[in-house]
């Protein structure tokens, strides 16, 4: 059996390295990875094969730096011609990304069944590219891999499931699973290595008395009067602890563009961290403050108290845990969180599965010959 396997940006290779390591205890699978170059940059790219141990993508398209409209395309482009030498027997597509949707519309036209990891999350914001992605992607997927059963309440309130492609250019019912969440898997696997491996003596900080915060959501990064709020918070917030803040590509393009950019300039900036690096930082740190839903989730795998810099969120259960609170990109509220107390957690270490999503999804592959 030959599964396609679609990556293209960060979170999909960390939810990659849980599923391909696993792929290698199935000796009757083999697995092509495609790169679709969507992140370029080194340390959100190459160094994460290199640490997490994936096998080298087979292809590269370099597709990046584009309009949402042409990196989609010449992705569709890229990826069919891919499929069509490949012939693979499934496709597998992860998350939200345009690398996802780009990989389901090329499978989805040369009748090759999808695998979708991480199906049925939703924020309800149809001004998110990432909320299209996913929901065209889930549409034409015929196996829909959740990982919560709120994921699964959002697909059966849709309609789901529907009559898709299947093996052998059949119609069958999707099929829809609560595998769990790989990136619990990830964790699990390399959490005691990026304590033990990894060294961030240079950044001079004090365990639990610093704030990590990452920002790349374009409803951001993109709005320069919720990036102008994001920035006033961040430097308040920075008077009382070190703010850490790795710069993403598009926010260090952004923050250029916007009166109060400077006001940056006193927090501990630094270029992306690998996923090893970054998960040492959100284990140490006093608290996080992100717009990332993959960083949203590994707080709470972490218990590490989490703000969230958005409107909404696929990962309510975080916020239902109590370990996360939803703040938008108000100034005011940033920073009157940051101050207020994290009371009546929860710590259902099942709300994302039980670390064996990898394995559950590989078995309902094999189980769909």
């Amino acid at each position: 059996m030959k599964i396609l396997t679609i990556l293209g940006a960060r979170p999909q290779f960390i939810k990659a390295a849980a599923v391909s390591r696993k792929i290698q205890e199935f000796r009757s699978i083999n697995e092509i990875i495609v790169h679709t170059g969507q992140h370029y940059d080194s340390h959100m790219s190459n160094i994460f094969f290199d640490q997490l141990d994936i096998p080298r993508p087979k292809y590269n398209l370099k597709i990046s730096d584009l309009n949402h409209g042409a990196m989609t395309g010449r992705m569709v482009e890229g990826l069919e011609k891919i499929i069509e030498a490949e012939n693979p027997d499934w496709v597998m597509v992860y998350g939200d990304t345009n690398s996802t949707l780009a990989g389901s519309v090329a499978a989805s036209k040369l009748h090759i069944p999808i695998v979708h990891v991480e199906a049925g999350l939703r924020s309800h914001n149809a001004l998110m590219p990432e909320e299209i992605n996913r929901i065209l992607t889930d549409r034409v997927s015929t196996l829909l891999m959740c990982p919560t059963k709120n994921a699964v309440i959002n697909l059966r309130n849709e309609g789901y499931p529907f009559r898709v492609v299947g093996l052998r250019k059949t119609t069958v019912n999707q099929t829809i699973l609560n595998v769990g969440d790989v990136m619990y898997d990830a964790l699990l696997y390399y959490k005691q290595k990026a304590m033990t491996d990894v060294d961030l003596s240079h950044l001079n900080l004090e365990p639990k008395n610093y704030i990590l915060c990452t920002i790349h959501r374009q409803e951001n990064t993109d709005d320069n009067r919720r990036l102008s709020n994001i920035i006033d918070a961040l430097s308040e917030i920075n008077r009382s602890f070190p703010v850490v803040l790795p710069m993403h590509p598009r926010t260090k393009d952004r923050v250029k563009k916007v009166p109060n950019g400077n006001k940056l300039k006193d927090l501990k900036i630094t270029n992306p961290f690998s996923y090893l690096e970054i998960l040492k930082l959100q284990i140490g740190a006093k608290l996080i403050i992100t717009d990332s839903g993959g960083i949203q989730k590994e707080a709470y795998f972490n218990r590490v108290p989490c703000i969230t810099i958005r409107d909404q969120t696929e990962w309510i259960e975080t916020v239902n845990s109590g370990w996360n609170k939803l703040v938008s990109a108000k100034k005011d509220k940033i920073v009157d969180a940051v101050h207020s107390s994290f009371n009546n957690v929860t710590s259902d270490n099942n709300v994302f599965g039980s670390g064996d999503a990898a394995s559950l999804i590989l078995k309902s592959i094999c189980n769909n010959k």
